[in-house]
């Protein structure tokens, strides 16, 4: 499969390098959000809707940028964009789901401040990425994203049925299932060339 396809960058991003299980990005909502299958998955549908904002944009800006020389105000343009996409969401979400605005809590406006947004726009400036390029690899981290969300919410809610021991319920439960998680996904970077 050709390193530059639009299938393998998407699949690249939604699995072999999957933003949370295998780089590591946006831990903090996955950790924060994981706990109910239904809020992880409202999340993840406005991570993904940010994503794709905020690397449409990216793409603009950054021809902008480069047209003009001013590549240094990259990241001061791409922070802007997405707080803007995440004020967009958080309107939206409050007027038409308050249940779930007050559900997702403090995470909503964190996904500003969510690195894997901002990693988004960033690695498809430095890869090089044209426009359908950028859509397919936003779109890819971002059901990555909501897989890895969903998932992990999936196991937190099997195992609240389970006798766990009591040395091991808690945060401790979540990051060891956290880190199985990570280890499965990292199954998957073999298939992902060296591209990172």
């Amino acid at each position: 499969m050709a390193a530059d396809s639009l299938i393998f960058i998407f699949l690249n991003a939604a699995i072999i390098n999957n933003f949370v299980l295998a780089l590591f990005l946006g831990i903090c909502p996955f950790l924060g959000v994981s706990a109910k299958r239904d809020t992880a998955w409202h999340m993840g549908l406005a991570v993904i809707f940010v994503m794709l904002v905020s690397s449409v944009s990216a793409y603009g800006i950054n021809w902008l940028l480069v047209r003009f020389d001013i590549q240094f105000l990259r990241l001061i343009c791409y922070i802007a964009v997405i707080a803007s996409a995440v004020q967009l969401v958080e309107m939206a979400m409050k007027k038409f789901s308050p249940a779930l605005f007050r559900a997702l809590g403090i995470f909503l406006p964190l996904i500003t401040t969510n690195c894997a947004i901002l990693g988004v726009a960033l690695f498809q400036t430095f890869r090089e990425y044209d426009f359908l390029q950028c859509l397919a690899f936003s779109l890819g981290a971002g059901v990555g994203f909501t897989l890895a969300l969903t998932l992990m919410a999936g196991l937190r809610e099997r195992l609240e049925l389970a006798n766990v021991p009591n040395v091991s319920q808690g945060a401790a439960l979540t990051l060891m299932l956290a880190g199985l998680l990570s280890l499965a996904f990292m199954g998957f970077a073999g298939l992902g060339g060296q591209h990172a």
